[in-house]
């Protein structure tokens, strides 16, 4: 097949190396990076006219736009004639909090709820990307190490692909997520550690087995999944972009995902402005990209004995360290930790304030915005957007 029967192709994150994307591409085999998706062509038409398409004309092509992340399927692998494994994912509230605007002096704050997701929290996107791309190359069982919502997201597309998926996940993992990820029909395997020990019997399980490995960012579709939350908050804030956007940052897929598609936006010219500022938000019980930023470092190191009640940012060694820190630098942005009493106190406040059923990971970016504003990093005119990525009731 050649390059050119495919829309994009696969660009290593770390080296010059390329190649097309036939089969099941893991990571970069030069230098074991990353891959990026690298589109040939870009929806570089006018935007006002395609939104005006989009908002106007008959019934039977407003009816052609998915109310899903694949109204994007311009923006994302899938090739003209094929169908994603999909529930819906995607378009989620963005929602202002008045109350937090009162609170920190703040013009404008939004939540991005990503607890609305069918699965409960942002993995939806990655995953329907990856099960989709991976059921169409053919592949016939999916593995994942989790630290809870990837593995109930992966259950559930695995499900809905027909096809079996084995989850490895901390045994201090919240029993509703352990329970999810059972009701969805995956095989549960509980892991003495932390993500990362249960990341190498994943592998090791793919290894064996050849059940497809569909860990973070060891396969390119998932951050293309999550690409999806910049491209809906560029449309939701009529194409301008906030000035910063909070992130919690355990794997990181989300943050990298949002760089990668304001580029994106940019190169096509739907937007004109400057790109926001990523604040990677951690606990301060495990801080790996907090450190590596305030040190200056190029690359993150495992962090010992990682210890959070916030389970989606227990992620002592990320695999996309390195693609963090440099969204987070050529962003000019930064990295903040805040403790668990803190992510804990606003979780709840962010509940009873505002409505939203938070997951500690939300709370996280309530925290690190008090703590940003007290700084005076954050200034009283700026636009904020804050990501809830899942929902509470999963860690009850």
């Amino acid at each position: 097949m050649t390059m050119s029967s495919w829309p994009w192709r696969l660009v290593c994150s770390a080296c010059s190396t390329s190649q097309t994307p036939e089969g099941l591409p893991s990571v970069c085999p030069s230098c074991s990076a990353p891959w990026l998706v690298e589109y040939d062509e870009l929806p570089a038409a006018d935007r006002a006219s395609q939104l005006a398409e989009r908002r106007a004309g008959p019934e039977d092509r407003l009816a052609q736009i998915p109310w899903s992340m694949w109204r994007y399927r311009d923006w994302l692998p899938i090739r003209p004639g094929e169908d994603p494994v999909t529930l819906g994912e995607g378009l989620t509230p963005l929602l202002r909090v008045p109350a937090l605007e009162s609170r920190f002096g703040l013009a404008r704050v939004w939540v991005k709820d990503e607890s609305k997701n069918p699965t409960g929290s942002f993995k939806a996107r990655g995953l329907a990307a990856a099960v989709t791309r991976a059921a169409l190359a053919g592949v016939k069982a999916f593995t994942i190490p989790t630290a809870g919502n990837a593995g109930v997201a992966l259950s559930a597309y695995a499900q809905r692909a027909g096809l079996p998926a084995r989850v490895y996940a901390p045994r201090s993992t919240p029993p509703t997520l352990l329970e999810q990820i059972r009701v969805f029909g995956a095989t549960l395997e509980l892991v003495d550690g932390h993500i990362g020990d249960c990341g190498r019997r994943s592998r090791a399980d793919a290894e064996a087995t050849g059940a497809f490995d569909v860990s973070t960012l060891r396969e390119p579709y998932r951050i293309e999944g999550k690409k999806t939350l910049g491209l809906e908050l560029a449309e939701q804030l009529g194409w301008a972009l906030p000035d910063a956007i909070l992130y919690p940052a355990g794997g990181g897929t989300g943050l990298i995902g949002m760089w990668k598609a304001f580029d994106e936006l940019r190169r096509a010219g739907w937007i004109t402005d400057g790109s926001p500022r990523f604040y990677a938000v951690q606990s301060t019980g495990c801080a790996p990209v907090v450190r590596a930023f305030d040190n200056g470092a190029a690359r993150t190191e495992p962090w010992p004995d990682p210890v959070t009640v916030a389970s989606g940012l227990r992620v002592p060694s990320p695999f996309g360290g390195a693609l963090m820190l440099r969204a987070l630098r050529e962003s000019g942005g930064g990295a903040i930790a805040v403790t668990d009493a803190a992510l804990v106190a606003e979780q709840r406040e962010l509940t009873a304030s505002e409505g939203i059923d938070a997951a500690p990971e939300g709370g996280a970016t309530v925290a690190a915005l008090a703590e940003l504003r007290a700084r005076g990093v954050v200034a009283p005119g700026e636009r904020v957007v804050i990501f809830n990525t899942g929902a509470g009731w999963l860690y009850r």
